[in-house]
């Protein structure tokens, strides 16, 4: 069942659980989209076909807030706040490794390898290759892991996955980038924890916050 966490005309908002696709792929599982148009079909009593637009994504195995459009104006409003970095995405963020500072920045150069579908993460410029820069700050010690929040000043495929373990602190679960164990529900420790933007018709500040998946690893808020 969705855990809808924002809805109004135009926008609806999901805290997405780990290992459901933010759109169709290749595997036809089932989808985000599928799920908010059956859920708009359902509690609207929409006999057609209803407007779902997806604004931005997260990966497969990485949980949290979600935004999507239910007008075409909100949906190319907020692509252009995306678009123009005027929204504030907050992660946070479970590694086993640590990072050597209890807060700082990151800086690589990411490529892409579209065969194994995975970044390539350099520490100097290399051709094909775009800056990546995320900030980082420790929030707690569990035990022997480690709990990050994470905000990006770029916005780069699988970018925080893949900076961090090059820093020496992957995610737990996060197989494609160095660690050793998956995690039971084969989710990555990452979660999207918070969203901020301008409502795209009202102009209103809009904060949206997602709890963590009720799972082992993730602590009690």
């Amino acid at each position: 069942m969705l855990e809808v966490l924002y809805e109004d005309n135009h926008l609806i908002a999901i805290n997405k659980p780990p290992g459901l696709a933010a759109q169709g792929d290749s595997s036809g599982d089932r989808h985000l989209i599928n799920e908010v148009e059956d859920y708009l079909k359902t509690r609207y009593n929409k006999p057609g076909a209803a407007f779902v637009g997806l604004i931005h994504r997260l990966d497969r195995p990485v949980s949290g807030v979600v935004i999507l459009a239910k007008t075409s104006k909100a949906l190319g409003r907020m692509n252009e706040q995306f678009r123009n970095k005027e929204t504030q995405k907050i992660y946070h963020a479970i590694t086993g490794g640590e990072l050597p500072f209890t807060s700082g920045t990151l800086e690589h150069w990411l490529g892409k390898d579209s065969k194994t579908h995975r970044a390539l993460t350099y520490l100097t410029e290399r051709p094909g290759a775009k800056k990546a820069i995320l900030h980082y700050q420790l929030l707690a010690r569990l035990g022997d892991k480690n709990l990050y929040e994470i905000t990006l000043e770029t916005g780069r495929f699988h970018q925080i996955r893949a900076q961090m373990s090059k820093s020496g602190a992957p995610l737990l679960g996060d197989l494609k980038y160095g660690a050793k164990v998956a995690l039971g529900d084969r989710s990555v420790a990452l979660h999207a924890f918070s969203l901020n933007f301008v409502h795209p018709v009202t102009s209103e500040q809009v904060h949206i916050q997602a709890a963590y998946p009720q799972n082992s690893i993730w602590p009690k808020k």
